[in-house]
């Protein structure tokens, strides 16, 4: 059987309601991101939480700053997954000089299941990392979200043609 991981993007403060730069439809994303870590969790499915910090060097970025409540992972999420593994990163890609290459190796995993914030972005450059080339990636459609749903549904689209797109309910 193909040993999965649950990657987790950016679900953090500053994208929700009353943070810096709150994005379109993220109660049902959390909602559905939190249902699927308990099946993670339920199946030994390790989950990855990615953790987007500016970096302080180029400047005071727009959000995500550091030592401040938006760059928190939301609270839901840190209680769906309190065993999670937090691997920050500084660029759009998870892979791009962060921890997860070295995690995922550790754990043996083949297939990753991706899902966060902003599909766009975050989710789109991890998932056609050249670093994400050695696994089967799969997009969690269900548990992805952007500034608005006409930018996320192109964002799928454009993956469509690389990355298999599923509902979390038939990868988990």
């Amino acid at each position: 059987m193909t040993k999965q991981a649950l990657i987790v993007i950016d679900l953090q403060n500053d994208y929700f309601p009353g943070g810096k730069f709150p994005l379109w439809n993220t109660d049902t994303t959390l909602a559905n991101t939190e249902a699927a870590i308990s099946k993670a969790r339920a199946t030994n499915i390790p989950v990855i939480l990615i953790q987007h910090v500016a970096d302080a060097a180029k400047g005071i970025a727009p959000f995500f700053n550091e030592a401040t409540t938006g760059v928190e992972i939301h609270p839901r999420i840190l209680a769906a997954a309190p065993d999670g593994i937090v691997v920050t990163k500084a660029f759009a890609d998870s892979f791009h000089h962060t921890t997860l290459e070295a995690t995922l190796s550790g754990l043996g995993i083949e297939e990753l299941l991706i899902c966060g914030m902003m599909t766009q972005n975050c989710v789109t450059h991890t998932a056609i990392s050249r670093a994400a080339e050695k696994y089967s990636v799969k997009i969690l459609t269900d548990c992805c979200t952007t500034v608005s749903q006409m930018i996320h549904l192109i964002a799928l689209n454009a993956l469509s043609t690389r990355i298999p797109l599923v509902e979390s309910s038939t990868a988990l």
